[in-house]
């Protein structure tokens, strides 16, 4: 199959792209999208019957540990070290007026 890319498309892809292409540029450029498309095409002839759909080549699990609350609530001891403390938290200079 043919693709056959307008000059009006080109137009509008390099607006969508902002480039600024010569003649000659978007010459080339029409042919190589015309040949991207022609390749779809041919990938879309496939019979893929029987082939499950997937994401990624190689099996991918997920690699992180749990979510594990291990201190939990420590504030007490936290506050400890505190300068200052008003109602459970932590108390400090005013830096807006």
């Amino acid at each position: 199959m043919a693709n056959i890319i307008s000059d009006e498309t080109m137009e509008y892809v390099g607006i969508l792209a902002k480039l600024e292409l010569s003649e000659e540029e978007k010459e080339q450029a029409k042919k190589d999208m015309e040949t991207m498309l022609d390749y779809i095409d041919q990938l879309n002839e496939l019979d893929t019957t029987g082939v499950e759909p997937m994401s990624h080549v190689f099996p991918v699990h997920n690699v992180f540990r749990e979510d594990v609350v291990t201190n939990g609530d420590d504030s007490e001891n936290m506050l400890k070290n505190a300068p200052a403390k008003k109602d459970g938290a932590f108390m400090v200079p005013k830096t807006v007026e």
